[in-house]
């Protein structure tokens, strides 16, 4: 009978291997669009619900399969059929959130869906015991040491099946999984590489890869397999990497080859976008999201940011009131409403639907870094601190968490401390002329002066965002006494500032032209030290400055053609003098 069941695997195997196995390339659509139907339906059985979503996405972007080529369900199985009812009976209890009791009834199946089954609604239970305690004992800021009591069992039931090559691609990512809860690091990211090359079809495998990459070089070393699930793999990875422009290469491409409807790709250009702080093409393809899929809930978060950063008040009270409509009770949606309240400066009532967000899923990034940022707004630098470290915990990439803890930091007036933690944040976006800005005067408080010039030139090098670095390294080289160096960093700022038109403060501004017009004035260059002055007259701060000073130099020019008029009189008088002489 085993002999038999085991030849019936066999075969299924066989005939389920060449619709999983997949190419490099994506010259067959209609290939790739059969593989994304019969992985959203597998992934689906074995409870996986946001691969099998993705999955579906991705397949609905495609055009539609003739009734002909679509795919037939994957034949069952002798141990399938043994463990069918027990199965069924156990999953129904997995829908509703009643893991042990799925878990009870698929004890001691042999078919590979059931076991998974079983081992991830352990794995479940466990993680809802602890995210249940987490919340009700503790509360979102506390430290506590609260974990899944099931993991270290499940590790060494895993191992042995994974020593025995008795576990599936779904098998190995859970395993991995289990590895990476137990902060086993390296050993988690071998298991996802191992799951993608058996399954490589699984979302779920390669995002669970991309959370422990932590820089491109650490990418390099991986031996992935060549598939074209790699290539939304890169480009998700580059991504979180900050890597942005080869992302929209990535997602460029991807479109281009057929997956220009995909609601997935469209909202990932998006984020690339809002990483990038290009906040009007950001609006742009969100607003068209929108449009597109109006009662779509992920990475709505995301799109209330931009519209804060915009002030957009009534936009952003439309999307929070539409997605109360529709889930209040996700996290995206406590996000939005926190993000809607912090706009109006309610900073406690933006607290509490953070904390709420939290206590739906405290794994959620987005909500310990906007809950770290309104302990800053209300001055509990300590209950910031602990939000921020919570993030960094998730995801130790998180710049805005790490930039965080800097600020913090800053305010506490702890300069070692803040440097350290602008550093990493420099260290994760190297090119945003914010983390530059911030560790110049980190550096400047600690008299690193060498330093600081190197960070504001750096800034500006890379487009200074809030156009002040620039304004600072003068300051730094007035410090210093270099007045030429000071005054054509003013000279660049002035001319960045009229040459993008942009509203800046006025107090740069009139800092700028003052001490221009009184270098141009120690240099006696009348003309251009007038044309400052003059400017300086626009300004509240620098108008009687600038009057004083053009009094001066109307002064000093009155004298100078007087003496020159006197000069020219005795020349000429000394020539006629000569003249009459020689005759």
């Amino acid at each position: 009978m085993a002999a038999g069941a085991s030849m019936v695997q066999v075969a299924v195997t066989a005939a389920v291997a060449p619709v999983l196995s997949t190419n490099s390339d994506f010259s067959d659509l209609r290939e790739i669009k059969k593989q994304l139907l019969l992985i959203a339906g597998l992934t689906r059985e074995r409870g996986l619900l946001h691969s099998s979503k993705w999955s579906a996405e991705l397949a609905f972007s495609l055009p539609a399969l003739p009734l002909a080529e679509l795919q037939p369900p994957p034949p069952v199985t002798e141990e399938d059929a043994q463990d069918m009812d027990a199965y069924t009976l156990a999953k129904a209890y997995f829908d509703v959130k009643e893991y042990d009791r799925a878990a009870h009834f698929l004890h001691g199946c042999n078919s590979k869906k059931a076991y998974f089954l079983y081992m991830y609604s352990r794995y479940l239970s466990g993680e809802k015991k602890k995210d249940d305690e987490t919340v009700d004992s503790l509360g979102p800021l506390e430290k506590g040491q609260v974990k899944n009591e099931a993991l270290r069992e499940l590790r060494v039931e895993l191992s042995k099946k994974h020593q025995a090559r008795e576990l599936d691609g779904f098998g190995l990512y859970l395993y991995g999984v289990v590895l990476r809860k137990l902060d086993l690091v390296k050993e988690a990211i071998d298991v996802f590489v191992e799951a993608t090359h058996v399954l490589p079809l699984h979302w779920g495998a390669w995002l669970e890869l991309c959370n422990l990459i932590t820089d491109k070089e650490m990418l390099k070393f991986l031996s992935l397999p060549d598939t074209w699930m790699k290539e939304f793999f890169l480009a998700h990875i580059y991504t979180e990497l900050q890597l942005i422009e080869e992302a929209l290469q990535k997602y460029q491409n991807l479109i281009d080859v057929g997956f220009s409807k995909s609601s997935y790709i469209v909202s990932q250009i998006a984020v690339a976008y809002h990483n990038i702080r290009d906040i009007d093409k950001a609006l742009s393809i969100f607003n068209e999201l929108r449009k597109q899929d109006p009662y779509r809930i992920e990475n709505m978060d995301t799109f209330s940011n931009l519209l804060y950063v915009r002030s957009m008040k009534s936009e952003l009270s439309y999307l929070a009131h539409n997605l109360c409509e529709i889930d209040k009770y996700r996290v995206e949606t406590c996000c939005v409403i926190g993000n809607y309240y912090s706009l109006r400066s309610q900073h406690e009532k933006a607290a509490l639907y953070f904390q709420r967000a939290l206590k739906l899923n405290p794994r959620y990034l987005g909500a310990w870094t906007l809950m770290g940022h309104e302990y800053m707004e209300m001055k509990n630098t300590s209950a910031a601190i602990q939000a921020y470290r919570h993030a960094i915990e998730v995801n130790k990439r998180d710049y805005r968490a790490w930039y965080g803890l800097g600020q913090t930091y800053e305010i506490l007036k702890m300069p070692f401390y803040c440097l350290y933690y602008y550093r990493r944040a420099h260290q994760l976006r190297p090119n945003d002329s914010r983390m530059l800005v911030a560790l110049g005067e980190c550096y400047e408080k600690l008299n690193q002066l060498v330093e600081a010039k190197k960070c504001y030139w750096r800034a500006y090098a890379v487009g200074d965002v809030e156009k002040m670095a620039l304004v600072k390294l003068a300051k730094l080289h007035e410090q210093l006494t270099e007045s030429e160096q000071a005054a054509q960093c003013y000279i660049k700022y002035i001319q960045d500032i009229y040459s993008c038109g942009e509203i800046v403060e006025h107090l740069e501004e009139s800092t700028a032209f003052r001490y221009l017009a009184q270098y141009y004035f120690k240099c006696k260059l009348w003309d251009e030290a007038s044309t400052c002055a003059q400017k300086c007259c626009a300004f509240n701060d620098t108008r009687e400055e600038g009057k004083a000073l053009l009094r001066q130099i109307l002064q000093l020019r009155n004298q100078g053609e007087t003496s020159t008029t006197e000069f020219l009189l005795g020349v000429q008088m000394f020539t006629v003098r000569n003249r009459r002489k020689e005759k």
